[in-house]
């Protein structure tokens, strides 16, 4: 089934016997701009140790867990999966997390934003990668979601107001873009920062930003130094971000259960939100 998103002239499409909660949409009417050039194949790996994992995107998406509309809160939240920009690993970091969410009323959009070439199918980004180069599609893509979200919220039945961006690692730097950008009434709602925050050069932070959760691990050997970072510029900068730091847990824990403190911070997202009425 195919019908024409209203601004965009965009397809949703729904595979057959699949929900409405199971919507995919593209993020850019046509190709995306700065890769029109690309003609590298998307590939993924299913069943490794952190779930499905996608390379060589090069078609942003965002797909739709939309809750019953028996338990919808109205709120939504873009889910943006880390992986260096040069993977995505698209399960722990995405659709585990969607699903939950989905659950307990919360509308979740996984996007899957552009990636850098990766030659070999492994998960270990290139030492000389730049991540704010590498990035910049991500971040591209990220802005453009959230703008495709905010434009359909009266048909996904979320309110435009109460739309939050959640990126883990790599991916709350795609997050991290959104919430910054200079137009405050483009901004999301809220932004969930777990384990990541901008790694290449620390941007501009605005006066008065949405609320901001953080969560991270004290044994991270990724990325503490850079979320610590980010962590106290948000604070110079006027912002009180939510912070939970778990004595354990390591980067990249996603939507694992490891028998650690850092297991539940999801959980502890969703009291935030709620302590913050995006939620009832």
């Amino acid at each position: 089934m195919r019908r024409e998103l209203a601004s965009y002239a965009l397809a949703i499409a729904c595979t057959a016997g699949v929900s409405r909660a199971q919507q995919v949409v593209n993020v850019w009417p046509g190709v995306a701009p700065g890769s029109e050039g690309w003609n590298r194949q998307e590939s993924k790996i299913d069943n490794t140790p952190v779930g499905t994992v996608l390379f060589n995107v090069t078609t942003p998406t965002l797909t739709a867990y939309l809750p019953k509309a028996s338990k919808a809160t109205g709120t939504g939240i873009i889910i943006a999966p880390g992986g260096a920009f040069v993977a995505l690993p698209i399960t722990i970091e995405a659709t585990d997390a969607a699903k939950w969410l989905q659950q307990r009323g919360i509308a979740a959009f996984v996007l899957k934003y552009r990636l850098v070439e990766k030659l070999g199918n492994n998960l270990n980004a290139p030492p000389e990668l730049d991540l704010d180069t590498a990035g910049r599609y991500a971040m591209a893509d990220g802005i453009q979601a959230l703008k495709v979200v905010r434009e359909h919220a009266s048909e996904w039945k979320i309110n435009p107001n109460r739309i939050g961006f959640m990126g883990f690692s790599a991916g709350a730097m795609v997050a991290t873009a959104a919430l910054v950008q200079d137009d405050p009434a483009a901004r999301p709602n809220f932004a969930a920062l777990i384990y990541g925050a901008p790694y290449g050069k620390l941007p501009a932070i605005p006066a008065k930003l949405p609320p901001v959760f953080m969560a991270w691990a004290q044994d991270d050997l990724t990325g503490l130094e850079t979320v610590v970072r980010f962590h106290r510029a948000l604070i110079v900068a006027g912002s009180e971000p939510e912070a939970h730091i778990f004595t354990s847990g390591g980067h990249g824990f996603g939507m694992r259960k490891q028998g650690t403190t850092s297991d539940h911070w999801i959980d502890e997202l969703y009291y935030w939100m709620q302590a913050q009425h995006f939620i009832p």
